[in-house]
């Protein structure tokens, strides 16, 4: 239980359901006078978040009743770990300080509830503007506000002995990684800025993770 001032959300598998206290519906999150590319990009992919959680290493466990359970085909779990292992190995990849790596297995869960989240959102924004585009403002297109958007709402300020501690106890990515970690493995964020071989974020389309 969250109280409603906590700016928070959580999925509980056990009653299958997700909760969104008042406490996030505001700036970054949520701004009811911004476009939907803005809302879309933070508080939509926390909604997304939290509706892959269902379905992420832990969620998918659980059936819609909230029974612990294996319903899942043999086939279909085998081809979600392999390609689950895919996101666990690029952050166990990053080097978060000089000879300290992200666990990519700890932070697996939350990291493809982000995955979900910004697949999830960004279809969704783009069908719900697609008779109605939107237009580009202060020189950015409506795509790239909704990415900007997303990077906002993790922004922040950390001393080295946060990062230490985060990284040993804190099942979710920092937040630096959950956006230059989790951006590059959707490719409609390199159609928005036109990212290319070469620039420092950019990871081929083979070693992208491809979750669903």
């Amino acid at each position: 239980m969250m109280s409603p001032q906590t700016v928070n959300a959580y999925y509980n598998p056990t009653t299958n359901e997700i909760c969104f206290p008042a406490g996030i519906l505001q700036y970054p999150f949520f701004d009811a006078k911004a476009d939907d590319a803005f809302n879309y990009g933070a508080i939509g992919v926390v909604i997304g978040h939290e509706m892959t959680h269902g379905f992420d290493d832990q969620g998918r466990h659980y059936d819609k009743s909230g029974n612990m359970t294996d319903w899942w085909a043999d086939g279909d779990a085998e081809k979600f770990n392999e390609r689950a292992k895919v996101c666990a190995d690029f952050f166990s990849n990053i080097e978060v300080l000089p000879g300290l790596k992200g666990n990519g297995e700890f932070t697996l869960g939350e990291n493809l509830a982000d995955h979900g989240g910004l697949m999830v959102s960004f279809n969704a924004f783009k069908k719900a503007t697609a008779k109605k585009p939107l237009k580009t403002i202060h020189g950015l297109t409506p795509e790239q506000r909704f990415f900007i958007a997303y990077a906002g709402v993790w922004a922040a300020n950390i001393t080295d002995k946060e990062i230490r501690n985060r990284t040993k106890g804190d099942p979710h990515a920092l937040g630096k990684w959950r956006v230059n970690a989790a951006l590059p493995q959707i490719d409609a964020w390199y159609e928005a800025f036109g990212v290319k071989e070469g620039d420092k974020l950019f990871v081929p389309a083979k070693d992208r993770v491809k979750l669903w």
